[in-house]
């Protein structure tokens, strides 16, 4: 990222905010296993590629491959877009219900609704990174009994000074443009700076900040926090975020700052 960034004419300032666990620290994971086993589910929401993946491979720890598809094969699979849905491909597995563009959480609840209506249904929602209550809380207004499959794959560095340095820069005003490339990042950002009782001073400087992000899900955390989206790049690559954001970004500094002094 830092080559990226520099090759187009950026001073980079990057500090990991992540890292991978271990999937046997997955225990929710496994009591969904159980209970799927058990045939205590009647539908599996997906909302990500990759917590799908690592919730079978979580699931493989404990069981034949052969019986996880076996078990979720016979219930009804919804996938939010074409990630899950990819991953579903991998093991063999077509979702009941593919839930269209832009595979927001209100599209899910849109596809349900005219495709299977959840009253009185067992469901489970495969989550990755922070919880989506609102979701969760619509379908139980719709009569679903609802089960949180929260999937884990990383947390906070286990030194967190760099990433602590970079927001220190970024609440100094020392930042002009930040880059969004993952939903994750944006929720160990705010965990961070809510510890600090930073995060309301970090929504307001942000106000006057260009920021990019990634793509649909990654702005949609964003603007779950309370922070502004200025930019998604044409295609969801980490390549094209970085040129379209130093191509915009000085007109849309132009366009902030002036806005709030």
């Amino acid at each position: 990222m830092d080559r990226l960034i520099a090759r187009y004419g950026g001073q980079p300032l990057v500090a990991p905010s992540m890292r991978e666990i271990p999937l046997e620290d997955n225990h929710a994971v496994f009591r969904f296993g159980d209970q799927l086993l058990a045939r205590q589910f009647d539908m599996v929401i997906l909302l990500t590629g990759v917590g799908t993946r690592t919730m079978v491979e979580a699931l493989k720890t404990r069981q034949p491959l052969d019986t996880i598809k076996a078990a979720l094969a016979r219930v009804s699979l919804v996938a939010r877009g074409p990630k899950p849905i990819a991953a579903l491909k991998e093991l063999g597995l077509t979702p009941e219900i593919a839930v269209p563009e832009p595979n927001t959480w209100r599209d899910v609840l849109q596809a349900l609704d005219d495709r299977k209506p959840v009253a009185g249904l067992r469901v489970a929602v495969q989550e990755y990174g922070v919880s989506n209550a609102e979701l969760l809380d619509a379908l139980r207004q719709r009569g679903a009994i609802v089960t949180r499959v929260p999937v884990y794959r990383w947390a906070l560095p286990e030194d967190t000074d760099p990433l602590r340095q970079v927001l220190d820069a970024i609440l100094a005003g020392q930042v002009d443009v930040v880059l969004i490339t993952n939903a994750v990042q944006v929720d160990h950002v705010m965990q961070m700076l809510s510890e600090d009782n930073q995060a309301e001073r970090f929504r307001q400087v942000m106000r006057r900040i260009v920021v990019a992000s990634v793509g649909p899900t990654a702005s949609e955390r964003l603007r779950s926090h309370g922070l502004p989206v200025d930019l998604e790049p044409s295609h969801p690559k980490m390549g094209i975020l970085v040129k379209e954001a130093s191509e915009r970004a000085p007109l849309l500094l132009q366009q902030k700052r002036p806005a709030v002094l």
